[in-house]
């Protein structure tokens, strides 16, 4: 879900900069001693292993962006804002896409200054690497070759960001939704994703990486395998050999509109009345959280048949609160908070109950994803608003007190609607009988 391009003019001079300073950050990185290594060892550092499947490290993707431009970078205390909140409502593991930019970096050592001020702090980091084809981000993208300066330089941040924070950093994940299809802007075909797998895990057994940290590379359940044939080559099957799990990502919420089959009324939807439409919401929900659950049964069939040691976990997977468009009134009608909430404790019941770590999209709305449509689904993932006001699917915690004394930008965390479900139902979409 979260887009970054290498040649975007909004922070190509960022990119540039960091460009010219990677190999030095690399060789740097590379130099730190063991000794240097284990100063930031603590009695509390988990493994990779000990991490994905654990009930007790729920994972959310986060990015902390407050503003309609990714130029606007999140300050370190206002980051460190954002993990006390997460940690208060349990979470102990975040996903990030990309160390082009400050952010990844940033939030990395805003972790590491919390568990230096308060000691027994846990948060860990699943840091993603993003990778493009050549030409990605313009009007003839060159899928067949990848944009090998960036990604070398994409890598070696990642490295080094490793390296440097091994007690917080457990996996790098190659590419975020790089090899679908449908990703027409940046895609890559497998190869290029097992190759820099293949580099990473390279260094690993060499001895210049952490030999606990586990790669992958996270993306859409059709690229992993659980789609159709065209997916299904040599490649992918050494990628999944390659890789120490598999993340993948599923989206009911987009097939909706796409792929509506599992979100039409069933017989038992002619039910009329208040009731009667909650009843409708419940099942198709239902029925979503069961459209995820076989796209996963896809994606571990695949990859058993050609490895059975590797697990698979969700990268990604979430739904919108607000669409103007294909999942508003006038499309699907599932975008709304309840039905937001729905999804969420759904997922996360049967991923806690199954084994499964779930990288839950997203910790928090990030309003630069369509800065020109304040509307677009794509702003409004998040469990919490930009401001901090939280969303149905957390008001029981904030009725708890769980975030009781904490802030984001100077607001007190509070529910949306000023906690009144009836103003929410108002706008709960009833799927079209």
């Amino acid at each position: 879900m979260q887009k970054v391009s290498n040649s975007n003019p909004r922070f190509g001079g960022l990119a540039c900069s960091l460009l010219g300073a990677a190999s030095f950050l690399f060789l740097s990185a590379v130099n730190v001693s063991c000794g240097s290594v284990n100063e930031h060892q603590t009695m509390h550092d988990k493994s990779a292993s000990e991490l994905l499947g654990n009930s007790d490290y729920p994972a959310i993707c986060y990015g902390g962006y407050r503003g309609l431009s990714r130029s606007e970078q999140p300050s370190i205390p206002q980051l460190k804002e954002d993990v006390r909140m997460l940690h208060a409502m349990g979470i102990r593991f975040l996903r990030t896409y990309n160390v082009q930019l400050a952010h990844a970096s940033n939030l990395v050592k805003a972790i590491h200054e919390l568990k230096l001020e308060e000691p027994g702090f846990e948060m860990y980091v699943m840091l993603g690497a993003w990778i493009d084809c050549a030409g990605a981000w313009t009007d003839a993208p060159n899928h067949a070759v990848q944009n090998l300066e960036a990604n070398q330089a994409e890598i070696d941040r990642a490295t080094a960001l490793t390296l440097q924070y091994p007690d917080i950093v457990k996996v790098i994940a190659v590419g975020n939704e790089a090899m679908v299809h449908w990703a027409a802007s940046y895609f890559v075909a497998p190869d290029v994703i097992l190759q820099w797998v293949n580099h990473l895990q390279a260094l690993k057994s060499e001895g210049s990486l952490p030999a606990d940290l586990w790669i992958t590379s996270s993306d859409n359940f059709a690229s992993w395998g659980g789609g159709g044939a065209e997916y299904h080559n040599e490649d992918l099957e050494a990628l999944v050999k390659a890789v120490d799990f598999v993340s993948m990502h599923t989206y009911p919420f987009h097939d909706t509109h796409y792929n509506p089959v599992f979100w039409s009324v069933d017989s038992l939807d002619q039910e009329t009345g208040s009731a009667g439409d909650t009843a409708r919401i419940e099942r198709a929900m239902e029925r979503a959280l069961a459209y995820s659950q076989h796209q996963y049964a896809q994606v571990v069939q695949y990859v058993q048949g050609i490895d059975t040691s590797k697990s698979v976990h969700i990268g990604e997977t979430g739904w919108a609160s607000v669409s103007d468009g294909f999942y508003g009134p006038e499309g699907s009608r599932a975008a709304d908070e309840f039905k937001q909430a729905l999804f969420y404790r759904g997922m996360r019941e049967w991923t806690r109950e199954a084994g499964i770590s779930c990288f839950y999209f997203e910790a928090f709305d990030e309003p630069w994803k369509s800065a020109a449509n304040p509307t677009d689904s794509e702003n409004h993932f998040g469990l919490f608003k930009a401001d901090g006001e939280a969303k149905y699917a957390l008001w029981p915690l904030v009725e708890d007190g769980v975030f009781n004394g904490l802030k984001r930008d100077g607001h007190s965390i509070t529910r949306t609607y000023a906690g009144q479900r009836e103003m929410l139902d108002r706008h709960v979409l009833h799927p079209a009988p």
